[in-house]
């Protein structure tokens, strides 16, 4: 399977809390919400490509959280998102989280890399990771990710988790497509290359 993450971001970088005040609040953060000024149709036919191709969902125990209560109940005839996520397998990983109830979710737990790289190894099909910024470090670093696909935001948060930590694996990428929205929010498609020293 090819591994792709998908995900909202900051112009600074913050991936935390982008669609409400009270979608993630850990570590104090109280700059939720920041996109919602922000969202328009453009975004929203961004999103609904990126759910048209997935296979299945790799998520981290977090964002788990924060979707199932809010897509869960979506009538799956209504929205691409929710048939998505509600008919798809899902991978969860948590150490804590043993009795997943959301439909078609699978625990993985111990060794995460080793079990992603298993998942990998399937021959065909798209596994996502959306949010779980933990989860998409880790698989950055250890050079698991396939493609990233990036809606940019005009904002400036200042505060907040971050896709890339400042301790990040040195990475280039190839980008394979961009489009700008009414309201000036980039979409693009990444590919990781090989990187040179000679970038930096």
């Amino acid at each position: 399977m090819r591994l792709t993450v998908n995900t909202f971001l900051s112009l600074d970088g913050v991936m935390q809390g982008p669609g409400g005040a009270d979608e993630d609040p850990s570590n104090g953060f109280a700059r939720g919400g920041w996109l919602v000024p922000l969202a328009d149709d453009g975004m929203e036919e961004v999103v609904a490509g990126w759910f048209r191709q997935a296979d299945a969902f790799l998520l981290g125990r977090s964002t788990y959280q924060m979707m199932q209560p809010y897509w869960e109940p979506v009538p799956d005839s209504s929205d691409v998102v929710a048939r998505s996520l509600n008919q798809l397998p899902k991978y969860l990983v948590s150490n804590t989280l043993t009795n997943p109830t959301w439909h078609n979710t699978s625990v993985i737990s111990g060794d995460v890399l080793a079990a992603v790289e298993q998942l990998k190894d399937r021959p065909q099909g798209e596994l996502q990771v959306h949010g779980s910024h933990q989860l998409a470090r880790a698989l950055h670093d250890a050079g698991l990710v396939d493609e990233y696909r990036l809606l940019i935001f005009p904002i400036v948060v200042g505060e907040g988790k971050r896709l890339f930590a400042e301790d990040a694996a040195p990475s280039s990428f190839l980008v394979t497509g961009s489009h700008v929205t009414k309201s000036g929010t980039v979409s693009l498609s990444l590919l990781p290359r090989p990187f040179s020293a000679d970038e930096m």
